[in-house]
């Protein structure tokens, strides 16, 4: 099951997704000062890709929202679609943050971050994301969409 040294089911959809780190969807909801950086990210993403957030993404922006339905009519606004982790994607989280814990890496990035990562790599292709350092070392292959703050 080896593919280019990494695992065969990367990318097997057709059309590449663009995963959405919650820290951009942070940014927007609230109103930071990158949020229309992170607005026009998005927009331009639009016509080619389908927006996708995993479960993860959403428990985490959920607490921005009293009810589930101000939150999905905002997530429909921007075009942005539930996409729920497939077991190949939460096995190679698995993999990776066991290898970040054997390289000695502390708990303060725990198994979430990895399933953010591992969701956007095997399911859409690429993320939009703060880059935070380990995204690239521990999924270099995964394409990062960042903004300039």
């Amino acid at each position: 099951m080896r593919h280019g040294g990494r695992w065969n089911f990367l990318r097997q959809n057709v059309r590449m997704n663009s995963a959405v780190d919650a820290s951009v969807l942070w940014a927007i909801f609230k109103g930071e000062r990158t949020a229309e950086g992170w607005m026009e990210a998005l927009q331009g993403l639009r016509p080619e890709s389908e927006l996708v957030i995993c479960e993860v993404v959403y428990a985490e922006v959920a607490p921005l929202f009293r009810t589930l339905d101000e939150f999905q009519d905002k997530l429909t606004l921007l075009g942005i679609e539930f996409d729920s982790i497939r077991p190949e994607s939460a096995f190679l989280a698995g993999q990776m943050f066991r290898k970040y814990r054997d390289e000695g890496g502390p708990r303060s990035s725990l198994i979430p971050d990895f399933l953010i990562g591992a969701h956007a790599l095997c399911q859409a292709g690429r993320l939009v994301s703060m880059d935070r350092g380990y995204l690239r070392r521990y999924f270099p292959k995964l394409r990062l969409v960042t903004i300039q703050p």
